[in-house]
């Protein structure tokens, strides 16, 4: 029978040769080491050693805050394996669509492929970097100049309020 992606393989570097040969893919976490009995010999430089043999690999996390940064956790393989930086992002958007046979459809910018994106500000593998607009479907969900004049808006309504409800207090209202 045919594997097609050993997932949380921390410890796939051991066998990537064998994952290779098999044309299994490798989904793992960035630098999660011997925190229980069965990655004991876990390192930060599975990812990169898997990719270097030739295996496809993906960063993945099962927590939901890491999972909303899987772009620095993949930026991590460039530091421990000296991963480059396309490499580095592919982990995070065309592997993954291709461990699951939708890379025809998603997980790269091509004409005809439903694209969900994010336009940073700088490196979107930088800590420092922040997202600028976020758009799905073609809509854009989050802008960050828009949020900025919101949330101006939004404290001078909330002073408003603050102030009317001060007011009502001191006249002997509830």
């Amino acid at each position: 029978f045919t594997l097609n992606t050993f997932t949380h393989i921390l410890e796939g570097y051991k066998v990537a040769d064998k994952m290779k040969q098999h044309g299994a893919y490798a989904s793992t976490f960035s630098d999660w080491w011997n925190y229980k009995m069965e990655v004991l010999d876990a390192i930060p430089y599975n990812a990169s050693i898997m990719q270097k043999v030739g295996v496809t690999v993906a960063i993945n996390s099962d927590d939901a805050e890491m999972a909303r940064h899987l772009n620095h956790e993949a930026a991590k393989s460039i530091k421990y394996g000296g991963m480059s930086e396309d490499d580095a992002l592919k982990m995070v958007t065309l592997n993954p669509a291709i461990m699951l046979h939708v890379d025809d459809k998603v997980g790269s910018i091509r004409v005809g492929k439903d694209a969900d994106l994010v336009l940073w500000n700088e490196n979107p593998l930088s800590i420092y970097s922040k997202a600028e607009k976020t758009m799905v479907d073609g809509i854009v969900y989050y802008d960050r100049e828009k949020d900025i004049k919101m949330r101006t808006e939004i404290a001078k309504e909330r002073a408003r309020l603050m102030g009317k409800m001060i007011g009502e207090k001191r006249m002997g209202a509830p």
